[in-house]
C-alpha cells in the first residue's frame, strides 16, 4: 500500500513508519519537525519507497502531489503536551482540530478513502476503569478537548463524504524516540533526564496512581492493523491493559525520589479495556514493561538534551494547571 504519515518524524509516527517500511509498503512522511526529529526517520532517507516533506498540516496544499496515489493517511501530526494547552488553547485547537479538518479535506479532494486518526485516551477524563470505548467522554483540559474535536472531525468527514475512518485512542505510550524538548510532560521523559543527571525522581503525590503503559512499537502495530483491516468506522483503545503505579516505575529506575503536589484533574488510574482491539484487529501488546524500560535505558543518551525538571521548575510550569483545574474541582 501507499501511505502518507503526518507527524511521521515524531514519537509514535516514526515507529509506524518503521513498521510499514518493514512490510514493504511505500511511505511518504510530512512533518514540520516541531515535535519530531529527522533523525527518527533518517535511516529511511534515500530508499526508493520512502519520501519526506517538511510541511505544516495547517498550510499544506490540498492539491499537492504528496496526496496523489495515496491509499491511506495515518494522521499523527498535532500538539501533544498537556500543560501548555491550558495556557494556549487556541493554538491547540488550530493544530489538533482545524489541522485535522484540513487533512480530512485533503483526503476527500484526492479520493483517499482510508484514514487512521491518532486520538487520545484523555478524552475520557476521570473515567471508570477498566475503560472501554463506550465510556462517557469528559475531557478535562484543552489538549484533550482539541484531540477529541479532531476525532469527531474525522468521523464527520467519514459520514458526509463516505471515507473509511478508524480512530486509535492511545493510553500511556512510552518508549524510545519520545519527545525530549519542550514543556513538562510524560513521566518517563522527566525521570530519564533526572536519572542522567543523578537527581531524585519527582513523584506526583504519593505515587500510588497507576498508568496503563504501552510500548511505542506495540502502538505502531495497532495503527498498521487499523489501516489494513477490513474493519472501519471504529474507535479502539490501545494500552497495555495492565496498569502500573508510578512508584513501581520509579523503583525500576532509581532508589531516590521526592514528592511534588498532586495535580487536580488527573485520574488516579488509567486502564484500557483492549478486548475490542484484540477481537477486531487481532492486536495484542508484545513488549512487557521491563522489556520496554530496558530498551529505553539502552538508549539513555537520547534524553541527555531534555530539560531537567525539579520541584521548583515544575511548580512554575504547572501554575496555571493548578489555578484553573483546582477551581473546577471545587465547584
Amino acid at each position: 500500500m501507499n501511505f502518507l504519515i503526518t507527524g511521521g518524524a515524531g514519537f509514535i509516527g516514526s515507529h509506524t513508519v518503521d513498521e510499514l517500511m518493514h512490510s514493504g509498503d511505500k511511505v511518504t512522511v510530512i512533518d514540520n519537525l516541531y515535535g519530531g526529529r529527522i533523525a527518527n526517520i533518517s535511516h529511511h532517507l534515500g530508499k526508493p519507497n520512502f519520501s519526506f516533506s517538511e510541511q505544516d498540516i495547517r498550510t499544506v496544499d490540498l492539491n499537492s502531489e504528496l496526496f496523489k496515489g495515496i491509499d491511506c493517511i495515518i494522521h499523527f501530526a498535532g500538539l501533544g503536551d498537556i500543560v501548555p494547552s491550558i495556557n494556549n488553547p487556541l493554538e491547540y485547537m488550530a493544530v489538533n482540530s482545524h489541522g485535522t479538518a484540513r487533512i480530512m479535506e485533503a483526503a476527500r479532494v484526492n479520493s483517499i478513502r482510508r484514514i487512521v486518526y491518532a486520538a487520545s485516551s484523555s478524552c475520557y477524563g476521570i473515567a471508570q476503569v477498566p475503560t472501554n470505548e463506550s465510556q462517557e467522554i469528559s475531557p478535562e483540559y484543552p489538549y484533550a478537548f482539541s484531540k477529541l474535536v479532531g476525532e469527531l472531525t474525522a468521523f464527520h468527514w467519514a459520514k458526509v463524504y463516505g471515507l473509511e475512518v478508524n480512530s486509535i485512542r492511545i493510553f500511556n505510550a512510552y518508549g524510545t524516540r519520545s519527545r525530549t524538548s519542550g514543556t513538562y510532560g510524560a513521566v518517563f521523559g522527566v525521570f530519564l533526564k533526572q536519572l542522567i543527571e543523578n537527581k531524585p525522581l519527582t513523584i506526583v503525590g504519593d505515587g500510588n496512581q497507576k498508568r496503563d503503559f504501552v510500548y511505542a512499537t506495540d502502538v505502531a502495530k495497532a495503527f498498521v492493523l487499523a489501516a489494513k483491516s477490513d474493519v472501519y468506522g471504529e474507535v479502539f483503545n490501545i494500552g497495555g491493559g495492565n496498569p502500573v503505579s508510578v512508584n513501581e516505575i520509579a523503583s525500576l529506575l532509581s532508589s531516590e525520589s521526592i514528592s511534588i503536589p498532586e495535580r487536580p484533574g488527573e485520574p488516579s488510574t488509567t486502564w484500557a479495556e483492549i478486548s475490542k482491539a484484540k477481537e477486531l484487529l487481532h492486536w495484542i501488546p508484545q513488549v512487557s514493561l521491563r522489556q520496554g524500560i530496558t530498551k529505553m535505558l539502552a538508549e539513555l543518551e537520547y534524553w541527555k538534551d531534555a530539560p531537567l525538571w525539579d520541584p521548583e521548575s515544575i511548580s512554575r510550569e504547572t501554575k496555571e494547571w493548578f489555578q484553573f483545574l483546582s477551581k473546577k474541582e471545587m465547584k
